[in-house]
């Protein structure tokens, strides 16, 4: 069964490793990462079923990733499921829009991970061909054999060839023939007990068998039938007749049905045999060969806790009495260990009395075996165990199989009432942010009159009034004033913010460089005596609302210079670089910078790095920024250094009509 990779990309270590394990416990092949670059490392190292990613990740944002992987061709159909903070609707929301197939919130449930990450590679996977169509021939005439196999190939067949009926079963196994044909007499088992033995296999028992026979007693064709044939041929007919009826049976069995996944009960079996006698082990290994077994050999306890850490076994032999750990104590190691535990064991002792078969089954051993130089009630044993196991196993399919249909019908339907409660959520979402704004706006504009009123009388008595008045009172009224002039720049700057998030948007193809150079000719006239060297990269069309881009440019190339205003040179710099396929906008300048501790804080309302005194305004210009660049679908972020200046990036949604710069 093919093992599907899962990557699981998030910065923090317990969780990543405890998804890795979860994954690894499905039956996954999982790989953690910790970073957006040893993500990008492992994605064009191999091929992945399934990406788990973080949101919010120490070298970048998570989203971002996602459509990166998205604009990938060789990564565009992966399964993506986002793993971030529940709260965070707006993270849902983007991730969701950008491309992620599902969203899970911290904290989570390892087998609703697991359960989605499989439900995703399930849809994705294509509905497989048609198998090739393979007949299996037992025959031990070597003559009658290529006759066989020379006309099933000239049908088309593709032929597999057996000469006993053991090996028939072994080669069954393996190849999982389309049809067998077996001949009635061989050596060893016979035909109708190798038919026999394939309707006992759970992943062969639908598969048609035809028995050939030499010969002509009226009965035979009754034991054929008997014995679970589908048909019966004579070997003196034509090799049309075998033809004909194989097609037959063929039809009836749906050939071009998906291969059952059922581990086959005749497949080859591994036996982890544990025992501190070289003799014995040897002699063990010699007699369960002879049956086929594939026989792996450990000399301690601890020998065979490594093997089984990394050798999956189908049965495991383990003596009692043994130095070091014993036997007691490694049945009781195994069966604590979940991947194991449900191996058959068998305990072995030299010690023929109650207490130590008491012992051995109370470790958890499922059956208990005194040593003999006899081993056939030894493989009989081995063999009950198997079998057992088997029938477990297909009972746990069939179950699984139920289960995963009853899960499928309720993830169907909580898919239905989630669609429906997102879409209801989004509408009563957008309905509050508007009454939220227009709110706003309106307590914004109802409290300029009131300021404007403070500040004119103000005004008036300075001037009216100012042979009345001593220093104190002048100073007392110059104290309000300014005061009243701070706050309508304040709510100047909230309309400003509140208009940006009700203003309709109407994209064009708008050219950045020239809306720059406006903005910094204009901030020029402003301040005719600063010197700053300018410097716009041409060319830069994007698909945009001009005047929401005007509004994010005046901040961004206002604070820019602003903020060089102590520089011996200012400079300030407007223009884009590709990066990771994606065209990305930025502001440089060379004055105050901040400190990047404090970065996550630049883009709220009210945020300020530099004292009033200094660099006056009022902390709403970025969150203004922010606002309009979400909007348009893009990103934007900042990196800078005390006094070394500060860059501030951003990009635009992918409908940008960006041109590579």
């Amino acid at each position: 069964m093919t093992r599907h990779g899962a990557l699981v990309v998030d910065d923090s270590l317990t969780v990543g490793m405890d998804l890795k394990e979860a994954f690894e416990a499905a039956g996954f092949d999982a790989r953690h990462c910790a970073t957006l670059a040893e993500a990008r490392e492992a994605l064009g190292q191999g091929p992945f079923a399934v990406l788990v990613l973080d949101v919010i990740l120490p070298d970048g944002d998570g989203i971002e990733f996602l459509a990166e992987v998205r604009r990938n061709p060789a990564t565009a159909e992966l399964p993506i499921l986002l793993l971030s903070t529940e709260t965070e609707v707006h993270d849902r929301t983007r991730g969701l829009k950008t491309g992620a197939n599902e969203y899970v919130g911290k904290p989570y449930d390892r087998a609703y991970v697991i359960g989605r990450a499989r439900e995703l590679i399930r849809r994705r996977l294509p509905a497989q061909a048609p198998a090739t169509v393979t007949v299996l021939v037992i025959d031990d005439s070597a003559t009658f054999r290529e006759e066989l196999r020379s006309a099933l190939a000239g049908a088309g067949y593709d032929v597999v060839l057996a000469k006993s009926g053991e090996e028939g079963l072994r080669v069954a196994a393996d190849r999982r023939p389309a049809a067998i044909l077996v001949d009635g007499v061989l050596p060893g088992i016979d035909g109708a007990s190798v038919i026999r033995r394939v309707r006992l296999d759970a992943a062969l028992r639908t598969v048609p068998c035809v028995l050939l026979t030499a010969s002509e007693g009226k009965g035979a064709e009754l034991r054929a039938l008997d014995a679970g044939a589908d048909a019966f041929v004579r070997k003196e007919d034509k090799m049309e007749v075998v033809l004909a009826k194989l097609a037959a049976v063929l039809r009836r069995a749906s050939v071009g049905a998906a291969p059952d996944e059922t581990a086959s009960l005749l497949g080859p079996k591994r036996i982890l045999a544990v025992d501190d006698s070289v003799t014995y082990l040897g002699a063990v290994s010699e007699a369960l060969r002879e049956d086929g077994y594939d026989v792996v050999l450990a000399r301690s306890g601890e020998e065979a806790l490594e093997l089984l850490a990394v050798q999956s076994v189908d049965c495991i032999l383990l003596d009692l009495m043994m130095p070091g750990l014993s036997g007691q104590d490694t049945c009781l190691r195994i069966k604590s260990v979940p991947t194991v535990r449900d191996v058959p064991l068998l305990m072995l002792t030299a010690l023929d009395n109650s207490d130590a078969m008491i012992q051995g089954l109370a470790a958890g051993a499922d059956d208990y075996i005194t040593k003999s130089s006899e081993f056939e009630i030894l493989k009989a044993r081995v063999r009950a165990q198997i079998r057992r196991r088997h029938f477990e196993d297909e009972n746990r399919h069939v179950r699984e199989e139920l289960l995963r249909k009853e899960l499928e019908a309720a993830e169907a339907r909580a898919a239905r009432d989630l669609a429906q409660t997102r879409a209801a959520l989004v509408d009563e979402l957008e309905r509050k942010n508007k009454e939220l704004e227009a709110f706003s706006y309106s307590v914004s504009h109802d409290l300029r009159t009131p300021l404007r009123s403070i500040d004119g009388f103000s005004q008036a008595l300075l001037e009216d009034y100012a042979d009345v008045l001593d220093a104190k009172g002048k100073g007392y009224l110059q104290r309000v004033r300014s005061a009243a002039q701070r706050m309508a720049e304040l709510i100047d700057d909230l309309l400003d913010l509140s208009r940006v998030g009700r203003a309709e948007m109407v994209r064009a193809e708008v050219d950045l460089s020239q809306l720059a150079s406006r903005v910094l000719a204009d901030l020029g006239k402003r301040n005719p005596a600063r010197a700053v060297e300018t410097d716009v990269q041409a060319g830069l069309l994007v698909d945009a609302d001009i005047r929401l881009m005007r509004v994010a440019l005046d901040n961004l190339l206002g604070n820019a210079w602003k903020f060089t205003a102590r520089s011996a040179h200012a400079k300030v710099a407007f223009g884009a670089a590709e990066k990771d396929g994606s065209v990305v906008y930025f502001v440089r300048d060379n004055g105050a910078g901040f400190n990047m501790s404090y970065a996550s804080k630049l883009f709220s309302p009210f945020q300020r790095l530099h004292s009033d005194a200094e660099f006056p305004g009022t902390g709403i210009g970025l969150a203004t920024v922010h606002r309009i660049i979400d909007r348009h679908g893009g990103r934007v972020w900042a990196e800078g250094a005390v006094d070394r200046g500060a860059t501030v990036y951003f990009t635009l949604s992918r409908s940008s009509r960006s041109e590579r710069p």
